[in-house]
């Protein structure tokens, strides 16, 4: 399946966007580990439907007029790995959950470490809000776009609460 990539300028800085025909695969950071998320051969497609639709949430969710986005997700990863981004998905805008809240929900307490390492290899950051995760003792810990980058997120989602 074709993959096709555009970019986006944000308050976190630029953003690939990358689709196939049907889904969302990976919103991928500027300065990204390109070993953290692999993907096949892109094109560049800036009138492609899925990603206009994409930038187009992303948008809304930084003017401060999305907290949801409806859009189709296509995970790419292990049963474990998907099984941590769907919970991630489930989190509430503007609240935060520790890697141990994110094992006792998926029902596996003992696997802290393997969320952790889940959650870094999430391929759609934002959308699949991986920088809701924090420390069980509340401080910002690892996070692919930069932990200066999850405090903006965080604040910006903080400061939409009613």
């Amino acid at each position: 399946m074709q993959l096709v990539y555009m970019y986006m300028e944000s308050p976190v800085g630029a953003l690939k966007l990358v689709a196939h025909d049907h889904a969302l695969v990976a919103v991928m950071w500027d300065n990204e580990d390109h070993k953290r998320v692999r993907l096949a051969e892109l094109i560049e497609n800036n009138q492609h439907p899925v990603l206009l639709k994409v930038k187009q949430q992303l948008e809304e969710y930084f003017a401060g007029q999305r907290q949801q986005f409806d859009l189709v997700l296509d995970f790419q990863g292990t049963t474990f790995q998907q099984q941590v981004w769907q919970a991630l998905l489930s989190i509430p805008f503007g609240q935060t959950r520790s890697y141990k809240d994110i094992a006792l929900q998926i029902g596996n307490v003992k696997a802290v470490r393997a969320v952790g390492a889940a959650n870094g290899k999430n391929p759609i950051s934002i959308i699949a809000p991986c920088h809701r995760v924090i420390g069980s003792n509340g401080t910002l810990v690892g996070f692919a776009g930069g932990l200066d980058k999850k405090q903006i997120l965080l604040s910006l989602e903080q400061n939409q609460i009613p």
